[in-house]
C-alpha cells in the first residue's frame, strides 16, 4: 500500500473500445461502441442514438495554442495506453494514485442502445475490464469508478454488487439508481446497498437532465391553479454545481441515510458559500408555499446544514476557490489533476500544486491533496 501524499480525486480513462469490447457477448457485439476515423485524422467512438464522440479532450501536455476540439487520436496520446504506462505518467507528475472516470465510454453515452440486455452486457464487459485487465495492475493506485447502468434501480443494484465483489472501490452515476433525472423511493434500496457494501457514491460533474427536464417527484397541483415557480428548482437557482445534491437533500435521502456520501467530482469550490448561503435563504422564503402547493414537507434542518455535511466537491485549478475555502473553512473537498484532459495541468501539477496552496495550512493542504480521498474511497 503506497503512502498517499497525492491523490488525484478526479482523472480520466480515455480508451479505445478496442480494449475492451471483445469482452462483450457474440451475440451483443455488434450493438457495442467502435472506433472510427475522422477525416481529420483524429478518433472518433461510435454507438447507435447518439452523436459521435470526439475524442478532443485529450490534450495533456501540450502548449494552449495547440489545443483543438476537432479530434484527437487514441494512439501514442498520454492517459490512453496501458495501465502500466498510466503509473508511469502517474510518477512523472508527482501522484500516488487517481479516481479513474470514464470519458468516451458512460452509461449515459451507450444508453443509445436500445436493447436493455446489450446495453447491460456492454456495461458489464466495460467493468469486467476495469477490474481484470486495468486496475489489477496496481489496484492502490488505479482507482477506477464502476459504471452503473440507467434502466432500473435493480439493474443498478445489480450492478453495484458486482463492482463491490469484484474489488472497486465506488461506482459513478450519471442518472440516479433507478435511471431518471431525480430521485424516487425505489432509489433507496441502492443508498442502502452502497452503505451495506461500504461503496463509494461519486457523479462526475452533474447528474444528467431528464429528457422533460423534471428534477423532482410533486404531487400533482390542483386543476386550474396556474404555478409560477418549483420550489426544488428555486433552490437551485444559484451555485449549479448543487443541484443534484439539492435534490437528495430536498428528497430526505440524508435523512434517511445518514451515513451516506457523495462525492461530485469537478465542480470546483469558490462558490459553495455562497450557494449554501442563498440555499438556505431561498429555502425559508419558500418552504410555506411549496408545503401548501406541492406537499413538500419542511426539513428538519437547513439545507446547508445536509450540504456540509454529505457532500465533498471536487476542484482542478481553481486558487480562488482554495483561498474562499480557507476563509470558510470548507473541509470536504478534494483536489485532480483532470488527467488526459485540456483542464489539467500535467505533468505540472507539483507547480500548481505548490502555487496554489502557498498559503494554505499544512492540515488543510493534506486534505484536500490525499487525506480526503483515502477517507472518502477507503484507501487506508
Amino acid at each position: 500500500m503506497p503512502k498517499y501524499d497525492v491523490v488525484s480525486g478526479d482523472s480520466h480513462l480515455e480508451i479505445s473500445p478496442d480494449r475492451w469490447t471483445p469482452r462483450v457477448p457474440a451475440k451483443y457485439r455488434e450493438r457495442a461502441p467502435r472506433l472510427i476515423k475522422l477525416p481529420e485524422g483524429g478518433d472518433a467512438v461510435v454507438i447507435e442514438n447518439r452523436p459521435l464522440y470526439v475524442v478532443g479532450l485529450s490534450l495533456a501536455g501540450l502548449p494552449y495554442e495547440q489545443h483543438s476540439p476537432l479530434g484527437m487520436s487514441y494512439e501514442g496520446a498520454p492517459g490512453a495506453g496501458s495501465a502500466e504506462e498510466r503509473l508511469k505518467e502517474q510518477d512523472r507528475d508527482g501522484v500516488n494514485a487517481e479516481i479513474l472516470y470514464t470519458s468516451s465510454g458512460n452509461a449515459s453515452f451507450w444508453r443509445g442502445i436500445t436493447d436493455d440486455n446489450a446495453y447491460k452486457a456492454v456495461i458489464r464487459a466495460y467493468n469486467e475490464w476495469l477490474v481484470e485487465d486495468y486496475c489489477s495492475v496496481a489496484p492502490d493506485r488505479l482507482i477506477a469508478m464502476g459504471i452503473m447502468p440507467e434502466t432500473n434501480v435493480n439493474d443498478a443494484v445489480a450492478e453495484l454488487e458486482y463492482c463491490a465483489r469484484a474489488g472497486l472501490k465506488g461506482i459513478a452515476l450519471n442518472a440516479f439508481p433507478s435511471g431518471k433525472g431525480y430521485v424516487v423511493p425505489e432509489d433507496d434500496r441502492f443508498w442502502a446497498a452502497a452503505l451495506d457494501l461500504n461503496m463509494a457514491v461519486t457523479v462526475h460533474v452533474a447528474i444528467r437532465a431528464e429528457a422533460n427536464n423534471q428534477i423532482f417527484k410533486y404531487k400533482q397541483v390542483p386543476a386550474g391553479v396556474t404555478v409560477r415557480g418549483d420550489p426544488v428548482r428555486q433552490l437551485m437557482r444559484f451555485g449549479l454545481s448543487s443541484a443534484n445534491a439539492v435534490q437528495m437533500v430536498m428528497a430526505e435521502v440524508f435523512e434517511r441515510f445518514p451515513r451516506l456520501r457523495v462525492y461530485f467530482a469537478e465542480t470546483m469550490i469558490g462558490w459553495i458559500p455562497y450557494a449554501f448561503t442563498q440555499v438556505d435563504d431561498i429555502y425559508e422564503r419558500s418552504k410555506y408555499w411549496a408545503e401548501r402547493l406541492y406537499d413538500l414537507e419542511p426539513l428538519p434542518r437547513r439545507p446547508s446544514d445536509y450540504l456540509k455535511e454529505h457532500c465533498y466537491w471536487g476542484f482542478l485549478r481553481d486558487p480562488v476557490g482554495v483561498q474562499i475555502a480557507n476563509e470558510h473553512g470548507i473541509e470536504k473537498a478534494m483536489w485532480g489533476n483532470d488527467f488526459p484532459h485540456s483542464a489539467g495541468d500535467w505533468p505540472r501539477s507539483q507547480e500548481l500544486i505548490a502555487d496554489m496552496f502557498a498559503d494554505t495550512p499544512p492540515d488543510r493542504r493534506q486534505r484536500f491533496l490525499a487525506g480526503n480521498a483515502v477517507e472518502f474511497f477507503h484507501l487506508d
